[in-house]
């Protein structure tokens, strides 16, 4: 919805633009159309708060899980980048950082230097071509005011990713600090990086467990990495970029949450390189079987490519998956929110 109102803003501006030159230039009548006044079409200036439910201050035994971006390389006004929020123990933990990551946390009413800490998964473009974004945003004093460092965690070649962010952004914050409107404390870019998987996060009594997945049928694609998140006895495991693997069976099996990738195409004998290093809704509809979470969830959501490789709608997604599997499953969205507690899982959907 909120991608759907940018571009007519766009498309207003412009043309109302080029009417205005007109009328300078030529005398022409200015006719403006119900619709269209500036004070509608750009209400944005007014920056209202969010009614996100992220927003919303959690009891001490809930968890909140925010999908930021459920999206997939594919470049979507509707689906992110993939990104996922976590909210459990005070904290605001980031999962992946896609294209759009820092534009969703701001709609969820989370500012950017709230954020303690980004996870990542692997270092494929669309999982951290956001980061930049949400670590320089972050550092501004009118969109973040972050105190002190970002911190990363991840697997190994995460301090290498950390340092070409360092090197290639070095500018901006010489000039924002030169020019007065930063202090330098508050721009450092901490990475983590831990070579064996395992528990490497604990803080305020929520715990993140890093677990090796597997990408490409032949492990080129390496590290590839999956987290699971405790808390309070919630939890929520998130499968990372990954063909059906042993370890999503062993980490989510009884988890509250379990959100993962998918990949379909109407026709299931196209593209089988992507096949091949993704889960297929009938595959993935096992290991729900399997896990038997209290909630399954789609992100990272492969549906199609392009028009000479559609995908499907959201039923028949769900149906596919259906082949094998019976129990609560949602198809993600940009925005979709769950709320945790003991007694059940409140679904938000915007």
């Amino acid at each position: 919805m909120s991608t759907s109102i940018g571009r007519n803003l766009g498309l207003a501006s412009l043309l109302a633009g080029s009417t205005l030159l007109l009328a300078g230039c030529t005398g022409a009548n200015f006719t403006q159309h119900a619709g269209t006044s500036p004070d509608a079409a750009n209400a944005e200036y007014l920056f209202p708060p969010s009614t996100h439910p992220a927003t919303t201050a959690l009891a001490e035994d809930e968890l909140r899980v925010t999908l930021l971006g459920t999206g997939s390389p594919v470049p979507s006004s509707t689906r992110y980048g993939m990104s996922t929020l976590v909210q459990a123990g005070g904290l605001n933990l980031v999962f992946d950082a896609g294209r759009g990551a820092p534009v969703r946390m701001t709609q969820a009413g989370i500012p950017l230097g709230d954020i303690d800490g980004v996870f990542i998964t692997h270092f494929h473009s669309d999982h951290v071509n956001g980061l930049s974004d949400i670590w320089m945003t972050g550092y501004v004093p009118a969109f973040g005011g972050r105190p002190g460092d970002l911190h990363l965690y991840g697997p190994t070649g995460l301090e290498e990713l950390a340092a070409g962010l360092r090197h290639a952004h070095a500018d901006d914050i010489e000039v924002r600090v030169a020019d007065g409107e930063l202090e330098r404390h508050t721009t450092g870019l901490i990475a983590h990086e831990f070579a064996e998987p395992g528990v490497i996060f604990e803080q305020d009594g929520v715990t993140v467990t890093m677990f090796e997945v597997q990408h490409d049928p032949d492990h080129a694609i390496e590290p590839a990495m999956g987290y699971r998140v405790d808390y309070n006895e919630r939890s929520v495991l998130i499968s990372g970029d990954t063909i059906p693997h042993e370890n999503v069976i062993k980490y989510g099996t009884g988890v509250d949450l379990l959100i993962h990738e998918v990949a379909e195409f109407e026709d299931i004998t196209a593209l089988p390189e992507v096949y091949a290093h993704h889960t297929n809704p009938r595959q993935a509809g096992e290991i729900f079987t399997t896990t038997a979470p209290r909630l399954a969830v789609y992100s990272h959501i492969v549906n199609g490519t392009s028009s000479v490789a559609p995908g499907i709608s959201d039923e028949e997604l769900l149906r596919r998956t259906r082949e094998n599997y019976s129990g609560p499953l949602l198809v993600g969205q940009d925005l979709m929110s769950f709320l945790i507690t003991a007694e059940d899982i409140d679904v938000y959907k915007p």
